[in-house]
């Protein structure tokens, strides 16, 4: 009990010494308490505000505790603060511009020792700037603007007087500059008279067209518009705060070694300092809505600031990987509109990562383990017993299992790291006897993504690894296995992942849906894979948009489908022309048809803008409409066809009016006998209803969400696990729609809007004889999906 309650007092003399140290530099109490609750910044300005008294004596001035505070604050790498406070109590920075020169000048050169001459030039130490010269400065800047000040008076902008005046004179004082430009306008114009205390009208802002806030806001097809800005506008946050290429020491966490600078000197040597990314997926499964961002983050980021992206298969788990997965993720790479500067494989590095290997064993760095896997399973797993045996032995039996001597599970090679999780030696490489469907039989050991990620990122001079989230328990292990082998170091980025609602995406999952039948396979409508995605009709533009608005930000991003569904609708709009489809027909026959034979009909593909052009579509005595657009009796809010009810036929120019209703025996209508008015000496019907004429038989398919709820993997929303929220009215199949003429010639996911039912597209089971259309989204969002 006296222990403890020592150490309670000896922590609040502690705080005590530190709060009057704090307040003593010119800081507030509330302020410096509120430091105080930050350990690490705490403790650097403790370090800064000691030695600064060592020098200068107890009582510091205000602006000296500011520079202190603000050096403390804002210096990344602790071991260059003692270098920067020495040149504050000297009386070397003097202003906060210098101190910031200052912090990025020790940002940018991470090795010591640093140059202090350099440094100094850097960082304005020693340059005096004179009355005299402020006032030639601002002279001068005066008189290139004199005849706008002359124009404008006071209205003009005295800010770019300041900022041009400050950039002539890096080092002055702005108090001192912004008291000289007010004298000598002052001394221009004279005082200000009523006509300058008047505020300035606002220009009218511009107002951009639909079309031209469209071109701003979205990616189209992949490609970075005209606008380069929007896309970097829409991945925002993380994005911009990317280092350039070869600064990548500029990064906090990046390690620097003695050899960091010059192998960041021969990497920009090889790139130019362009931009390099990569989309690396494994080539065992198919891609789905999340990575579809990851497609758009790499390429789209890599496109903006021109530069290049790979596209990279991490093919090293030869048990999993199938030709089919590398053609399908290509596919929908090119798909969503981009084109990789290079496809390459990690296979394709085989022998350089096994160069490697044996270099990491020689350095100390790996060994061979004979632990089994259910032994180093987990983040507690007991330490190696071979940990420590003798580099040669372990080259030897590294050889022994590229030979393979041992069977599977009884050798691996680990490396001698500690991982953000706690994880300790990850293994680098393990015995498979399966063949490779790129290296056949030459291996029998293959690298792990731990050992095979980071270095094939080196080999292909990455500027920017980009990945999600759940990987940044492996960027120390990342900078660790380059730094290790002395090769150039990329810096690992992660962003939060994008997830859908009402949806699985796991592969394991998506074979048990496509095993018990829930859906047909992979492309599924319903899935929210690529494949499927495509399948039921989503333009690739519509994709990445939502990607783009999702935004790349360190917080997981869960979304409705219905956001998803929005974008599609935009695009839509703009793409699928119209046409015109009954999903429940009821024949309807006009008995005084104006013509002996059919008429043609002209229907603008996009009635909004008709220049876009026409399709024809017969109009005869016989027509189809859909049941739901007749009642025999109606309500108050009811406005289509009734008896004593006319409508109007959408295009044709024609009224209709119900003389006769035929039933069949059960009492069902199956026929409406009418009689037509031109739509010009009719009254006004109260609507229009779209209708076929000589049609073409088709089947449509019409989805709903797969599963009931929101988070169907979760346990406690879920008790009996995703296959029991499987929604029974996810599919209703049509078989017997009728679509007018104008499709025939449609190709497998050529797209439509059916006027007033959705957006179509046209399935590849379609077949000579009967179409197959994928109902895509509704016109409208169905408000019980908000």
């Amino acid at each position: 009990m006296a222990a403890a309650a020592a150490g309670v007092m000896a922590a609040a003399d502690e705080e005590a010494e530190a709060l009057g140290l704090f307040t003593g530099i010119g800081l507030s109490e509330a302020k410096a308490r509120e430091t105080l609750r930050n350990g690490a910044l705490s403790a650097l300005l403790r370090q800064a505000v000691l030695q600064a008294r060592s020098a200068l004596g107890p009582a510091l001035d205000k602006a000296t505790g500011t520079l202190l505070y603000n050096a403390a604050a804002r210096l990344r790498d602790p071991k260059h603060l003692g270098f920067l406070v020495g040149y504050i109590t000297r009386r070397e920075i003097l202003t906060d511009l210098q101190l910031s020169a200052a912090l990025e000048y020790v940002r940018s050169h991470p090795l010591e020792p640093l140059d202090a001459a350099d440094f100094e030039q850097a960082c304005g130490v020693g340059v005096c700037v004179t009355p005299e010269q402020i006032e030639e400065a601002v002279e001068a800047v005066i008189s290139e603007h004199r005849a706008e000040l002359l124009a404008e008076r006071y209205r003009f902008n005295m800010g770019l007087l300041m900022g041009e005046a400050r950039s002539r004179l890096r080092w002055a004082d702005g108090k001192t500059i912004k008291n000289e430009v007010d004298l000598q306008v002052l001394h221009l114009l004279g005082p200000k008279t009523e006509a300058d205390l008047e505020k300035k009208p606002k220009a009218a802002k511009a107002r951009l067209a639909p079309a031209e806030k469209q071109k701003v806001a979205v990616v189209e097809n992949g490609e970075v518009g005209t606008e380069t800005r929007s896309l970097l506008e829409q991945l925002r946050g993380e994005a911009l705060k990317f280092h350039k290429p070869g600064e990548n020491y500029k990064t906090e966490g990046y390690v620097v070694t003695p050899n960091t600078m010059a192998l960041l000197k021969q990497h920009l040597a090889v790139t130019g300092g362009q931009v390099r990314t990569r989309f690396p997926p494994e080539p065992n499964g198919i891609l789905h809505i999340g990575h579809a961002k990851a497609i758009n983050f790499n390429f789209g980021y890599a496109k903006a600031n021109g530069g290049i992206c790979f596209l990279r298969y991490d093919d090293t788990n030869p048990e999993k990987e199938e030709e089919k997965y590398f053609t399908a993720i290509r596919e929908m790479v090119e798909w969503l509109g981009y084109q990789p500067y290079a496809v390459t494989h990690a296979s394709d590095y085989f022998d350089q990562l096994y160069t490697w290997a044996l270099e990491l064993i020689r350095r100390g760095q790996a060994y061979v383990c004979h632990q089994k896997v259910e032994e180093i399973k987990g983040h507690n797993p007991p330490p190696s017993p071979w940990r420590d045996r003798p580099a040669e032995e372990s080259l030897l039996l590294f050889e022994d299992m590229r030979k393979g001597k041992f069977g599977e599970g009884e050798a691996t090679l680990r490396m001698k790291l500690v991982m953000e999780d706690g994880k300790m030696d990850p293994v680098a490489y393990r015995v498979k006897f399966t063949p490779h469907h790129r290296t056949g039989d030459k291996w029998c050991i293959y690298p792990t993504y731990d050992y095979t990620h980071c270095l094939c990122d080196s080999i292909e001079h990455i500027t920017h690894s980009l990945c999600t989230k759940e990987f940044q328990a492996r960027r120390s292990s990342y900078f660790w296995l380059c730094n290790a082998l002395d090769v150039y170091c990329p810096v690992q980025w992660e962003y939060g992942r994008l997830n859908l609602l009402y949806t699985v995406v796991s592969k394991r999952k998506i074979i048990r849906l496509v095993e018990t039948g829930a859906v047909r396979d992979w492309d599924d409508p319903r899935l929210f894979t690529l494949t499927a995605l495509r399948r039921r009709g989503f333009p690739p533009e519509a994709i990445n948009n939502f990607c783009a608005r999702v935004g790349v930000t360190v917080a997981q991003a869960t979304m409705e489908p219905h956001l998803l569904e929005a974008c599609a609708r935009e695009v839509l709009n703009e793409q699928a022309p119209r046409a015109m489809a009954v999903l429940e027909p009821l024949r309807v026959t006009i008995t005084n048809f104006p013509a002996p034979k059919a008429l043609e009909v002209l229907v603008p593909n996009f009635p909004a803008d008709e220049s876009r052009g026409f399709h024809k579509v017969p109009f005869q005595p016989t027509i189809y409409i859909e049941e739901t657009d007749f009642r025999e009796e109606t309500d108050k809010g009811y406005k289509r066809l009734a008896p004593g009810q006319p409508v109007g036929l959408r295009h044709a120019g024609y009224v209709i009016t119900v003389q006769n209703i035929i039933k069949d025996a059960s009492g069902r209508v199956i026929e409406l006998e009418v009689t037509c008015t031109k739509s010009d000496v009719a009254e006004k019907p109260k609507a229009f209803i779209h209708w076929v004429s000589e049609p073409l038989a088709c089947e449509v398919r019409l989805y709903e969400r797969l599963f009931l709820h929101k988070n169907p993997e979760d346990p406690s929303e879920v008790p009996g696990g995703f296959l029991s929220d499987l929604n029974p009215d996810s599919l209703r199949v049509v078989h017997n729609a009728l679509v007018d003429s104008s499709v025939l010639s449609a190709r497998p996911f050529d797209k439509f809007q059916f006027e007033r039912l959705g957006y179509f597209s046209v399935d590849p089971d379609s077949k000579e004889g009967k179409m197959v259309f994928n109902r895509t989204v509704t016109l409208k969002e169905d408000p019980g999906k908000a």
